[in-house]
């Protein structure tokens, strides 16, 4: 099994390296690799002793159902939702974003979005169009931000939704989804939260921000495994089911029950990833989300700041923003973004990401839609050796 230390902050060695140099991973906006052992202890667990939860009175059905609906109860208490019924569990924060707007969206409504979005937001709004839906997307200017002091003006009588995502995957740009968030509130539209980059790393409360329906993955700042996600849909909003077919109860009706969150958790849920995914939020809990949060902002900055003078790096974004995600975006010249993020792999064992990063808006933004980007994403366990051996690496290639 490959896992990071018991100790916090303990170095990940993934094998596979030159040598015995190992893998530096920079690519937890993508998914966290470096997981606390106890994730994948409790989803062995689980795949040792519960069976389908809700489904039987048999004692591993309903340990099953214990299960979920504690980490039902953790994921309500770290995003204030008054009711854990309201959390319903998806795969992904992709699927929770599908089943939101395609139920909250019908054709002749108004939907505004950005084009910082992630084609998880981007790709349904455009199905949604072809069907009728109008879709408005708000600029974004050349370091990656959105004017937000525009949405009233923007907003129609035909405005159903606003949805955005709280932080850009691309350049790590926060939004203000407080101020946004009441906005909503007085023009009567509801606040769809993407929250990929966020969740588990930003303080996001549900009632306070104004969200009607907040939408996260598992596998990135939760600290879960990949297959998990889910949704919190705010009291008074009502998601109609998308997904339909077996929930366990009332199995005589046509349609989905109306109470959630049997009504948009059509199947059987991923017990082991739930188990995993509520592992990981004890783990959250105990360790301290602010104190993983600043692990990762400090070596982001020791980053930021190491390479801002190596010539012919040009750096995307406000990336002295006081509050961001975790994330650089950069590039070496005019070397294509896929040629340096293989050469660091290659020769260094530093893992990147290059390319359009599923958001073609913002590169189109940022003038890097041809070239692509090479995006580093930082999490609590990357050390302040590895962030200057990545420097070294990069001054390598640039000759410096």
């Amino acid at each position: 099994a490959l896992h990071c230390g018991r100790r916090f902050g303990g170095h990940l060695a993934l094998g596979g390296g030159k040598g015995n140099c190992p893998v530096i991973y920079f690519d937890s906006a993508a998914t966290t690799f470096q997981r606390p052992p106890c994730v994948g202890e409790a989803m062995l667990h689980a795949l040792a002793h519960c069976a389908s939860p809700g489904r039987g009175a048999y004692a591993a059905s309903l340990d099953a159902a214990r299960l979920v609906w504690q980490c039902r109860k953790k994921l309500a208490n770290l995003f204030h939702c008054p009711d854990p019924a309201r959390v319903v569990f998806t795969s992904g924060a992709t699927e929770s974003l599908n089943l939101t707007l395609w139920g909250l969206l019908k054709p002749g409504d108004h939907v505004i979005a950005t084009a910082i979005e992630h084609n998880s937001v981007l790709r349904p709004l455009y199905a949604l169009q072809a069907r009728g839906v109008q879709v408005e997307l708000l600029p974004a200017d050349s370091m990656g931000r959105v004017d937000w002091s525009i949405l009233p003006a923007h907003i129609r009588p035909q405005t159903k939704v606003v949805v955005t995502a709280h932080a850009s995957n691309v350049t790590g740009t926060v939004q203000d989804i407080r101020a946004i968030g009441a906005c909503c509130r007085e023009h009567g539209v509801s606040f769809v939260v993407d929250a990929a980059q966020t969740a588990g790393a930003q303080e996001i409360d549900l009632q306070r921000d104004g969200i009607s329906v907040l939408c996260f993955p598992g596998h990135k700042g939760l600290l879960g495994p990949a297959g998990v996600g889910g949704l919190c849909v705010a009291p008074g909003v009502e998601l109609p089911a998308v997904k339909t077919g077996g929930s366990g109860v009332q199995s005589f009706l046509h349609g989905m029950p109306e109470d959630l969150p049997e009504r948009l958790e059509a199947g059987t849920v991923n017990t082991p990833g739930i188990a995993g995914l509520s592992a990981a939020l004890d783990f959250l809990r105990e360790t301290g989300m602010e104190r993983l949060r600043q692990q990762a902002d400090a070596v982001c900055r020791r980053f930021v700041a190491s390479v801002t003078s190596i010539p012919g790096i040009v750096l995307y974004g406000d990336v002295h923003a006081e509050k961001r995600a975790p994330i650089v975006l950069l590039n070496l010249r005019e070397m294509p973004a896929a040629a340096l993020s293989d050469a660091l792999a290659e020769q260094y064992d530093i893992c990147t990401r290059a390319g359009a990063h599923c958001a073609p808006l913002m590169h189109e933004a940022l003038g890097t839609d041809k070239q692509g980007a090479v995006r580093f994403s930082f999490s609590p366990w990357n050390t302040d050796a590895e962030i200057d051996q990545a420097v070294r690496a990069l001054r390598a290639l640039a000759g410096a």
